[in-house]
């Protein structure tokens, strides 16, 4: 059995969108992945309220009607379809979506309206461009969250803390100090623990990017994207 046979992509794939492993993948990766649906449709220039409710709609339809069973040149990779469907999603919708109601099986926490423009993207000059980057900043989320859990199992949980914002950053002289002194531990043992955090979370990265390639190809190509769209932090 290919690595790729479990990924969660590739089980929604594989089943047809029946069963309830496939169900259960695919609200996954859907309660995952929600934040790049939002930040494109904000991107569109609905108000904050709207987009979260055209959000809404989209998930609880996409869910619903398992349009992502169907062939598609973009199955091999969940992002890419996706934004296809919500491109559609937005064109089908019309009027009749600024008036949706928030429902179906599934259910989202809401965005805050104080909390939703920092969903959008520094920089981001377009809907795809929002997406994109908010897709990549949500792989590195959870990523993160997988890590900290790893560090809090092993006790490392206050180290983590002091150290997760050099994991993107190279820290400078000052920082490993400010650190050091914090944790009462030697500078070459912080930067040594900065050093394997950061190798940790580029496997965890691949490995999160993984569940929504279905094979080798496709994840090769969502990573290349994904370097493009965090700069330099991972190349």
């Amino acid at each position: 059995m290919s690595r790729f046979d479990t990924t969660q992509w590739s089980m929604v794939l594989g089943a047809r969108g029946t069963g309830d492993d496939a169900r259960a993948a695919l609200e996954s990766l859907c309660r995952t992945y929600r934040p790049p649906v939002f930040a494109y449709i904000r991107g569109r220039g609905y108000a904050s309220d709207i987009a979260e409710d055209l959000t809404q709609s989209f998930f609880a339809r996409f869910l619903e009607l398992g349009h992502y069973a169907q062939p598609d040149p973009s199955r091999g990779r969940f992002r890419a379809y996706l934004l296809t469907s919500i491109k559609h999603f937005l064109i089908n919708a019309g009027i009749e979506a600024h008036r949706v109601k928030r429902g179906g099986r599934i259910q989202f926490e809401s965005i805050d309206t104080d909390e939703a423009d920092a969903v959008l993207p520094a920089g981001a000059n377009d809907p795809e461009q929002a997406f994109e980057q908010a897709w990549a900043l949500a792989v590195l989320d959870a990523a993160l969250r997988h890590l900290r859990k790893e560090a809090q199992l092993a006790g490392r949980g206050e180290l983590f803390d002091h150290l997760r914002d050099f994991l993107a950053e190279q820290p400078d002289e000052a920082d490993y100090a400010r650190v050091a002194a914090a944790l009462n531990l030697r500078r070459n043992t912080v930067a040594v623990s900065v050093h394997r955090l950061r190798q940790r979370l580029r496997t965890l990265v691949r490995e999160e990017v993984a569940q929504t390639a279905a094979d080798q190809g496709a994840l090769e190509l969502e990573m290349r994207e994904l370097r493009n769209a965090l700069g330099e932090a991972f190349r």
